[in-house]
Formats: structure tokens, C-alpha cells, sequence
């Protein structure tokens, strides 16, 4: 069962005054009235779940979703016309891509994995290192990055004004601008939320199979303590941890933010939740299946001077790590990633 967010009342959100100047600083939009009936239920949280929270200028409302969603699939966001976010964000896949790293625009590939969407209502913060406070700002970040979108948002905008006009006056009352298009895309992915995977459904007093109790049991604090860093229900404290890929650090993660040495390979740890769709694992897509992060974790890391101190090695019979994987599979929200309200 889930719960339906009023859509006709925002939710406040205590970082609603951190946006980039140029974006827009304009009073709350109207909300427009009435709301079409198509898409009353496209917003549903978990039943005991806290219901998310909203930018004071960009309550959630139906229409503004759903400029959203046309938007998040439109490939004219690209300068060449052939990458959206759904490139590297695909429904299918729980919101990531199937490749280590997904090329951009004019082919250009980056250095990241693209990391799954799944929950990002939730997030306090968002890209590897933690470095942008709302999903308006994460916009900005492919759209204008030369290895994903190589756009510029004032031009993409003034570009597609024509052809979205009249969802635009309806969501925000005004033409297509980076203050829409910023705002509409964030309020399509604050509604990706997943929450009725076998695990839940277990939490809900439903039976599931023995081996997924003994590898919960194994992943918990009375185990392997996965749960310090992956803690339910969101399987993810939204911390930073350097997880020992390598001895040193190829990809400084959020030094390159902070100036702190003690952050060097450090990333923001990641959501467990829908891990059978997002592989590849890591950062860099490094690891191709669930198998071989599990035997990455068993060695204890490869001894970065700031590899995390929870980090130690451990062994597992065969049947332990069947159990364990079961126990990951059971985070896999198949409804989610087959709705056909993420579809274009």
C-alpha cells in the first residue's frame, strides 16, 4: 500500500533557498487548477515511509510532473540531439545504464558511472561527491558537462520554448526557462520512488524465503555489519566512505571537493536498493556482477592510507553467499522498474 502526496499543497524544503542566481529567484509559481485526473496517482509513497519533502517554489503538482517527465526523455536536451537523461538513466535498469561508463554527447566518455535514481527524493545530496544540495542544481550538471550533455541550458531552452509552451504556462505559468526546466526535471525524479520490493513486502509481515532470512541475518549488524553503511530502509546512510578499490587512489572522489586529504577516494555510499538492475557496480562500473563486489568486500580492501575503518575480511561458505545474494535480490522492486509511469 502507499500513500498519495496532497497535490495541491508543497511541502517545504529547508533548501529551497540554494539555488544558482541565474536559474531564477522568482516568487512561488501559480499552481494550476484544476489538475488533470490522468495522472492523480503518480506520486505514491510507501505506507510508514515519511512522505518528501519539496522546494518552497516547486510544490508538487501533476502537470509540473509531467513536463518532467516529457523533458527527462526529450533528446534535444544534448547538443547533438541524441542523448536524454533517460540515456543514462533507463527505467529498465532502476534509473542507471548498463555500461561502465555511458558515452555523451558527440561520443565524449566521461570517467563515472551513472548511479541509479532509485529514492532520490531522499538524497541530501547529490553527484559522486556530494557536492550539489538539490536535485534543481543536479540539472545543471549533465545538461552543461562536455562528457554528457555539452549543452548550454539558456540555449536548450530558448531552443524547445516553442514546442513546450503550453505545459510550461500550465506547470509554472511562464515560457520554457532554466527556472522551469531546472525545477520541472527535479519534480519527475523526486517521484521515483521504490518501495515494494520482496524485502518490504517481508517488513509488512509477508513470508519470503528462508535464504533471504539467513542472508539478512548475514548482512546485519550481527553478521558482516553491511547495514553500518547500507542501513534499511533506504539501505544507504547518504554518508561518504573510500571502500578500498585501490591502494591509491586513481579517482581522488570528494578530496577533489573538500582539500581533505582524509577524503581521497572517497564517494558517496551508494542505495542498495534495486542492485540486481544497476550493474555495473562502483563508481567506475568496475565490477561486472553482484559475485564480484561480494569477493572484492571479502579481502578487505586493497589498504588505502584512508581506506574506511569498518572495512575487514571476512570468508563465506558457498551456501552463506547464496544466502547473501538472495537476501540482495530481495531489494529488487520489479514493479518499480516496469511502471509505465516512468515510460516516455
Amino acid at each position: 500500500m502507499a500513500s498519495r502526496l496532497p497535490l495541491s499543497q508543497p511541502v517545504r524544503f529547508g533548501l529551497a533557498a540554494v539555488v544558482l542566481f541565474w536559474v531564477g529567484c522568482d516568487q512561488n509559481p501559480p499552481v494550476p487548477d484544476p489538475i488533470p485526473p490522468t495522472y492523480v496517482d503518480v506520486l505514491q509513497v510507501p505506507d510508514g515511509w515519511t512522505l518528501p519533502e519539496f522546494p518552497e517554489d516547486n510544490g508538487f503538482t501533476d502537470v509540473r510532473w509531467a513536463l518532467g517527465r516529457a523533458l527527462f526523455f526529450d533528446p534535444r536536451l544534448s547538443i547533438d540531439g541524441a542523448v536524454s537523461c533517460a540515456t543514462c538513466h533507463i527505467p529498465e535498469r532502476a534509473f542507471a545504464a548498463p555500461e561502465p561508463v555511458t558515452p555523451g554527447a558527440l561520443g565524449v566518455v566521461g570517467e563515472r558511472n551513472a548511479a541509479t535514481l532509485t529514492n532520490a527524493v531522499y538524497q541530501p545530496h547529490f553527484m559522486s561527491e556530494g557536492g550539489v544540495p538539490t536535485l534543481e542544481m543536479q540539472v545543471l550538471v549533465p545538461l552543461q558537462e562536455p562528457s554528457e550533455m555539452a549543452h548550454n541550458i539558456v540555449t536548450v531552452c530558448e531552443e524547445l520554448a516553442e514546442d513546450y509552451a503550453i505545459q510550461s504556462e500550465a506547470a509554472y505559468g511562464r515560457a520554457l526557462d532554466p527556472f522551469v526546466m531546472t525545477r520541472a526535471l527535479a519534480t519527475f525524479q523526486r517521484s521515483l520512488i521504490s518501495g515494494d520490493a520482496p524485502w518490504d513486502r517481508w517488513q509488512r509481515g509477508e513470508p519470503v524465503a528462508a535464504e533471504v532470512e539467513a542472508g539478512a541475518a548475514l548482512f546485519g549488524g550481527e553478521g558482516l555489519g553491511c547495514d553500518r553503511c547500507h542501513t534499511p530502509p533506504l539501505f544507504t546512510t547518504h554518508g561518504f566512505a573510500n571502500n578500498g578499490l585501490e591502494a591509491v587512489s586513481v579517482d581522488p572522489g570528494r578530496w577533489r571537493l573538500t582539500g581533505e586529504p582524509s577524503d581521497s577516494g572517497a564517494f558517496k555510499i551508494p542505495t542498495l536498493r534495486n542492485i540486481g538492475f544497476t550493474a555495473p557496480y562502483m563508481h567506475d562500473g568496475r565490477f561486472s556482477t553482484l559475485e564480484e563486489v561480494v569477493d572484492h568486500y571479502a579481502t578487505g580492501g586493497a589498504g588505502h592510507a584512508h581506506q574506511d575503518s569498518l572495512l575487514a575480511p571476512f570468508t563465506l561458505s558457498s551456501g552463506e553467499r547464496t544466502e547473501l545474494l538472495a537476501f540482495l535480490s530481495a531489494l529488487n522492486d520489479t514493479a518499480f522498474v516496469l511502471d509505465e509511469r516512468w515510460q516516455p
